[in-house]
């Protein structure tokens, strides 16, 4: 049996990736909080500011791909760097902002490129590249890093907001953005053999494949990429999939739970609590599922995830009132169970059927489809809001496409077939003549 080489390392980039994504979705957890304080000072409608919130998260989405081809050629540490720094300017300019073009402009380009620079693609690649060892349950720590972000800013965010200040809570996202911007650059490193080591659980005599950068530009790396993985029935169903993933998660209850249920009298600092609360059992979730994703079929646990999510958004309605109801509090531990779980599972997938190598790459447009979903479903929630007073159809059209993406899910082929899904040379090759 060959032997198991240990590395230390791993884990403390594991912990800078952590502190990164952390504070990356600060910012994403913060806007649902900001919403009604901005409308309230501005004077800016509930569709205005649930547009910024769609540019935002489509900028994140789509930066994503592109950002995981950067990291290839450039280096994780210098696109997580960057990433923060972007996250820190564009937040601590919305301070002094007047017009709602400089609220779209600041949370669409600065934000949203810094955001998507550290999406969960930046902690896929970061788990493919340090751990062969424990991987699902890494990628299942990296994805549950949104919710801890969740957990320690949204709370601060929303006290600061009906307190202070909007401005002080991001000026509280700008800094803390700024201050790991030297964290990140001092721990973080590309690869294991940059410091003389393998990834965990690789054998000792594990040599890691050259990196080549005479290839193609990240742009085409990605689209080529694109091009290739497109034309797989794995490929769309991941892609529609996680549209919907997003669509009911940071779209719909990220950027309104606050918002709808303060409509039903619920104060903002308790529903900002219960969202931060829905945080607390999405790390459990998301970790539970990475688990279970280095034991059980991927495709069996989307099914159940999207399902079983469906069901509990059809429901919210009901649930919603002046106080925290034993029912509400229910769907909040469920429903925090299942935020992001599907994501160790969907990483999963696009390893085994795309190959190692480009699967950061495919899981970037993958999770880009999670951010445009995330997108449409803000705005439209907004303008259902708007439209009829109340935010019902938006929780019934989530519980159906949810529903939808289970059955999705169950049409995923079991394992890569060779005759249908791309190879890894057909896509370097098309690559390289692009």
């Amino acid at each position: 049996m060959p032997t198991r080489a240990r590395s230390s390392r791993a884990w403390w980039v594991a912990l800078a990736t952590l502190a990164a994504l952390v504070a990356a979705a600060g910012f994403r957890s913060s806007t649902g909080a900001l919403l009604e304080p901005l409308e309230a000072e501005f004077g800016w409608s509930r569709t205005t500011t649930s547009g910024a919130v769609t540019l935002n998260l489509v900028v994140y989405g789509l930066t994503a791909p592109f950002a995981a081809a950067l990291m290839e050629r450039f280096g994780l540490r210098r696109v997580a760097a960057l990433g923060l720094l972007l996250v820190s300017v564009g937040s601590g300019l919305t301070l002094v902002m007047t017009e709602s073009w400089q609220l779209w402009l600041l949370w669409g380009l600065p934000v949203g490129v810094g955001t998507g620079s550290m999406a969960l693609v930046f902690g896929a690649v970061v788990a493919n590249r340090w751990f062969v060892g424990q991987r699902g349950l890494v990628t299942g720590l990296f994805s549950a890093a949104s919710s801890t972000g969740q957990l320690v800013f949204l709370p601060a965010i929303a006290r600061l907001a009906d307190g202070p200040g909007w401005r002080w809570a991001a000026g509280l996202v700008a800094v803390v953005a700024l201050l790991l911007v030297p964290v990140v650059a001092l721990v973080m490193r590309d690869r294991p053999a940059d410091v003389g080591q393998v990834p965990h659980g690789a054998p000792a005599s594990y040599v890691e494949p050259p990196v080549d950068r005479s290839g193609p530009g990240p742009a085409r790396v990605a689209l080529g990429t694109l091009r290739q993985v497109s034309r797989t029935w794995t490929f769309w169903a991941l892609f529609l999939t996680f549209w919907i993933c997003g669509w009911s998660t940071n779209g719909l209850v990220g950027t309104h739970f606050i918002p709808a249920a303060h409509d039903h009298g619920m104060p903002a600092t308790t529903s900002a609590s219960l969202l931060a609360l829905i945080g607390v059992f999405d790390i459990v979730g998301t970790v539970a599922s990475g688990w279970l994703t280095d034991r059980v079929d991927p495709r069996l646990l989307l099914v159940g995830y999207y399902f079983l999510r469906g069901l509990s958004l059809l429901v919210v309605p009901s649930l919603l009132g002046p106080t925290v109801a034993p029912s509400l509090f229910l769907f909040i531990v469920f429903y925090g169970l299942d935020w992001v779980a599907t994501v160790p599972p969907t990483v999963a997938l696009c390893r085994i059927h795309f190959g190692t190598a480009r699967s950061g790459v495919v899981f970037g447009w993958v999770f880009a489809a999670h951010m445009v979903g995330a997108g449409v479903a803000a705005s439209y929630a907004g303008w259902v809001r708007q439209a009829t007073g109340d935010y019902q159809g938006a929780w019934l059209t989530a519980g159906v496409l949810c529903v939808a993406a289970a059955a999705m899910c169950a049409l995923v082929p079991r394992a890569r077939d060779a005759r249908q899904e791309t190879t890894l040379d057909e896509v370097a090759q098309e690559n390289a003549q692009i």
